[in-house]
């Protein structure tokens, strides 16, 4: 005889308020989450039909234990399985199971520390040609300049400088089509009839098939040349599976190259975003970090020592990350029943974990919503990290976060050295796309 298990979730928010409040949620979610943490505590659910549940938490036990302590029973929902895979292909982000452990290990060996050394002479370059335009002494949205910035960086980094200005600017147009698309998708599944016969899904289809054949010339004409050239293409070409020791397909370095371009640059251009603002409203952080870089250059003109010598730029953007985590989001669902804390969950649970409200949370930050880097410095940077998950956690570890630190502190420092920057207003503002995507930040720049 078969004994029914009992199964016990979170506080639970009505399905009535739920779609009471689901047009505001549908364009900024965070303010809404807020008020339900308040009201039922760090995790609360949603009864969706008779068995169905959704839970939503900001408590880091939640967190550890389906990023890491159980992780083999979580795996990532449709939203990033299906959803993105449909555009981007099966890559790293897209994939589970033994197929993303065997593309990981594959893959791992080209993000050693090692390998990221090697190309920060390369980032330098892109970084200071990028910033040598930007405008002084002048209003400026600062989020298309770092959009740019980041962009060109991964772009120059995957295929050194052998890519066209027309290339370079068709991918990015692709990508920010596919992904805006992508995110009315996911929102207004209500309208997924519509979007069909409308030609709208038709059309993403053949923009992403577009940039797989972009991509495709750039690595057939890499392989023909037989060039040995110090990029991250080259370190991927040069990745052999263990078991067969051969190297990807064209097909699956495609995909990777689609998630590198993705990962890689949205988020790092949101957090460079989110801590340059900052910066104009701290001239004495800002004050602080010029004092380090002038301090490290003087001691090394190796650029990855001189890295290595600038702890308080590390805080500074760590600290900025906590404020605005770029990927302030990520789900799971569970592949067998379990016991979550003290719930036990049924099999297909789909689970949240806010970081940008775990990263708040007042039972593990003292003032969460003040800005103080020293958060992350000295003794208080070991409390600290323990609550802090700006590239996620556990196995699935955003595995390019060495290139986006290098890559952001390279940036701040140059600009820092180079000009003082103030912000103009107070507030920030964001809209929580799949990344936390600043909006109408505005600063100036004025030569030091």
């Amino acid at each position: 005889m078969s004994v029914k298990r009992k199964y016990n979730y979170p506080p639970k928010l009505s399905i009535l308020r739920f779609f009471i409040d689901a047009e505001g949620i549908r364009r900024n979610p965070i303010p809404y989450h807020t008020k339900y943490f308040d009201n039922f505590g760090d995790s609360f659910s949603i009864r969706i039909g008779k068995s169905k549940y959704i839970i939503l938490s900001r408590d880091n036990d939640v967190a550890q234990y389906i990023l890491q302590k159980n992780q083999k029973n979580y795996h990532k929902s449709k939203f990033q399985s299906v959803y993105l895979s449909k555009y981007l292909g099966k890559g790293l982000l897209t994939v589970d199971g033994e197929f993303w452990l065997k593309q990981r290990r594959l893959i791992q060996p080209a993000f050693h520390k090692q390998k990221m050394n090697q190309l920060v002479e390369n980032m330098k370059l892109t970084i200071i040609s990028e910033l040598e335009t930007i405008v002084k002494d002048e209003k400026m949205d600062l989020f298309p300049v770092m959009s740019e910035l980041a962009f060109n960086v991964v772009a120059k980094s995957l295929f050194q400088f052998s890519i066209t200005e027309e290339k370079l600017d068709r991918i990015k147009y692709i990508i920010e089509a596919v992904q805006n698309f992508l995110i009315k998708e996911i929102r207004l599944p209500h309208k997924a009839w519509w979007f069909s016969v409308s030609g709208q899904v038709k059309k993403h289809l053949q923009l992403a098939k577009e940039n797989n054949k972009i991509i495709r010339g750039l690595i057939e004409e890499r392989v023909s040349s037989k060039n040995e050239v110090n990029d991250l293409l080259n370190m991927l070409l040069e990745t052999r599976y263990e078991d067969t020791g051969e190297g990807m397909s064209i097909e699956q370095l495609i995909d990777e190259i689609k998630i590198l371009f993705i990962a890689g640059h949205e988020t790092t251009a949101n957090a460079l975003t989110f801590t340059l603002y900052l910066l104009g409203n701290h001239p004495d952080v800002q004050q602080s970090i010029f004092e380090e870089v002038l301090n490290a250059e003087s001691e090394t003109e190796n650029i990855v020592e001189q890295l290595q010598k600038m702890p308080y730029i590390n805080a500074v953007l760590n600290e900025s990350m906590r404020l605005y985590p770029p990927a302030w989001i990520t789900d799971r669902q569970n592949v067998e029943d379990d016991a979550l804390g003290t719930f036990n969950i049924k099999k297909d649970t789909l689970i949240g974990v806010s970081f940008y409200e775990l990263h708040r949370n007042p039972k593990y930050w003292k003032n969460p919503d003040h800005f103080d880097p020293n958060r992350f410095l000295g003794e208080q940077k070991k409390h600290s990290m323990q609550y802090f998950y700006p590239f996620g956690a556990g196995p699935r570890m955003c595995i390019g976060a060495g290139f986006a630190i290098y890559e952001m502190c390279l940036a701040i420092s140059y600009i820092v050295k180079k000009y003082k920057i103030v912000s103009m207003g107070n507030t920030i503002n964001f809209n929580p796309l799949i990344t936390l995507k600043p909006v109408g930040l505005e600063v100036v720049f004025s030569e030091r």
